[in-house]
């Protein structure tokens, strides 16, 4: 079975299609799953070198699978010749740091100075959790993961700065152990969590409001987990302000060709 009958089970090259044709409009946890999905952020090019000293010096959010060319479109490492601005199902376009559209392609907005970065993604180490018998909370309520804010500061770079966002995943302790051994494999898509129980010592106040995604439930035998999130640069472009950025919608991401043990260090 393939499309949206089991949407784990469709190629990513489908996946695509269906994205860039309009008939899969959600978060992509749980689509094409086994394969690495990223992280998306377009800027003209006199800011390319400041961002991409903002991910070298902050792996754990930000840690880059592959940068585009300036005005090119086409994604040619991570896919075979994908279009970065049709193949993602959300994107939203920020204007000195507001965000002003969400749109579901980007074509009329594309300039010949855009560069195009390509982060990993935490939905990525998520069939090695499910393999792992590690819940993922948010594919289960057929939701998006929630992200929140922290008090931890990103290092600065040229005009970029702001605080890291993490991703949270419920779970019982006994799973989280499991859940730091299984990503400590993947650091290309955020690794192992940054933290995991109370979140206050991070900077969330309550983690029934996520500032992005959604809520999801907590069992009352359940701690949150957090991993570095790829969100973390939306921040840094809301608190920096360029003239113009373009972002994948949180939760929303681009499906690559590259398995996700293409990125494994074992």
């Amino acid at each position: 079975m393939t499309g949206f009958d089991n949407p784990a089970a469709v190629p990513p090259s489908e996946a695509r299609r269906m994205i860039g044709e309009g008939r899969w409009q959600k978060p992509t946890s749980g689509l094409s799953n086994g394969y690495t999905q990223a992280n998306l952020v377009i800027l003209p090019e006199k800011y390319a070198y400041d961002f991409l000293l903002f991910c070298q010096r902050n792996p754990r959010p930000c840690p880059l699978l592959e940068v585009l060319d300036a005005g090119d479109p086409a994604v040619t490492f991570l896919a075979d010749h994908a279009d970065i601005r049709t193949d993602v199902p959300k994107y939203r376009i920020y204007r000195h740091g507001v965000l002003t559209d969400e749109v579901a392609d980007i074509k009329a907005f594309w300039q010949a100075d855009f560069v195009s970065f390509l982060i990993g993604c935490s939905f990525s180490f998520e069939q090695a959790l499910l393999e792992n018998d590690v819940p993922v909370r948010q594919i289960e309520e057929q939701c998006n993961v929630p992200m929140y804010r922290t008090n931890i500061s990103c290092r600065p770079a040229g005009i970029f700065s702001g605080p890291m966002v993490v991703s949270m995943r419920p779970m019982t302790e006994r799973q989280a152990i499991r859940a730091i051994q299984v990503t400590s494999r993947f650091p290309s898509v955020h690794g192992a969590p940054i933290h995991f129980g109370d979140p206050a010592k991070i900077g969330i106040a309550d983690l029934s409001r996520p500032d992005f995604g959604d809520a999801v439930t907590i069992r009352d035998h359940e701690i949150p987990v957090f991993w570095a999130c790829g969100v973390t640069p939306q921040a840094a472009v809301m608190a920096s302000r360029p003239e113009i950025a373009i972002t994948h919608a949180p939760g929303h991401m681009f499906i690559t060709d590259r398995k996700d043990t293409a990125f494994s260090i074992l």
